[in-house]
């Protein structure tokens, strides 16, 4: 994702799933130790941690660095992960991004609005999908941040009906029989995109009038190259982790067990609760705006 970023002299790729893979294992072994070999050949000054976990802590540990800056206990994902890091910093708001952004002011830069700055991410400029469509994604990693195929595909008979807009529904990789199913639920008003990579999908993504999906990584990257986005949040809060920029929603039903964080494998009332009617008519409000 952030190879031939405009602000980046150089990316280091940490190949940590292959390690874990049965059949690739030897092969991941080998990667693993290239790679620290690559990073600890880097000589860094300073390491930020942004995960608030073992696996990012260990990682600014092992490069050497002196100074190694993250979030403090209390506001890491593991806490025990702290152990690894060496200047905690205070978590400064609720957003997740504002969180982040602490670890960096305290390097003592200046304190400024997120800006993601899509014009120097490089990565899909060569992809771009033509066309005027609305893109969508149904995929997440949790099965309870997923929209039900059926309504995925009322909202894309909608959108198409007050828009005209064509809808594409993106099918990453084990994800193509999801895709084809919101499809086939749209009654013809959308049709699936395979998008086998990263590039692929930010292709898509730049070339969208505006991208549907619920709290995955296609919407943040969708929100990071300054797309509209429409995302609907059921298990996670969308004061923490939901997009913000001006030509953003974040559409949430409040019911008691709302916002449980908890991973579950199929869709609960807190997004069976989200009208497909409702989703399309506001996706058509930011279409008029763009």
């Amino acid at each position: 994702l952030l190879e031939g970023h405009d602000d980046l002299e150089r990316v280091i790729a940490a190949p940590l799933r292959r390690a874990r893979r049965t059949g690739e294992r030897s092969r991941g072994v080998r990667d693993l130790l290239r790679f620290l070999g690559r990073l600890r050949a880097f000589r860094a000054d300073v390491a930020l941690d942004l995960m608030g976990n073992h696996k990012g802590a260990v990682i600014a540990r092992l490069s050497g660095a002196r100074r190694r800056l993250g979030l403090a206990r209390a506001a890491r994902r593991e806490a025990s992960s702290a152990l690894w890091i060496n200047q905690p910093v205070a978590a400064d708001g609720e957003h997740a991004v504002d969180r982040m952004l602490a670890v960096a002011r305290a390097l003592g830069l200046p304190s400024e609005p997120p800006d993601f700055a899509p014009e120097r991410l490089a990565c899909g400029r060569d992809r771009i999908a033509s066309g005027d469509f609305a893109y969508l994604h149904p995929g997440a990693a949790w099965g309870n941040k997923r929209y039900p195929p059926p309504l995925w595909g009322a909202v894309a008979r909608e959108l198409t009906s007050r828009t005209g807009l064509a809808v594409r529904v993106g099918a990453a990789p084990g994800e193509e029989a999801l895709a084809e199913e919101v499809a086939a639920a749209s009654g013809g008003a959308a049709a699936r995109i395979d998008l086998p990579d990263l590039p692929s999908l930010a292709g898509a993504l730049r070339g969208a009038r505006l991208v549907l999906a619920g709290d995955t990584g296609a919407l943040h990257l969708a929100e990071a190259l300054g797309r509209p986005v429409i995302g609907l949040y059921g298990p996670t809060d969308p004061a923490r982790h939901g997009p913000r920029s001006p030509r953003a929603l974040a559409l949430a039903t409040r019911l008691p067990c709302s916002f449980c964080h908890r991973r579950m494998a199929v869709a609960k009332p807190c997004m069976l609760a989200l009208d497909p009617v409702e989703v399309a008519a506001r996706a058509a409000e930011l279409v008029a705006l763009d």
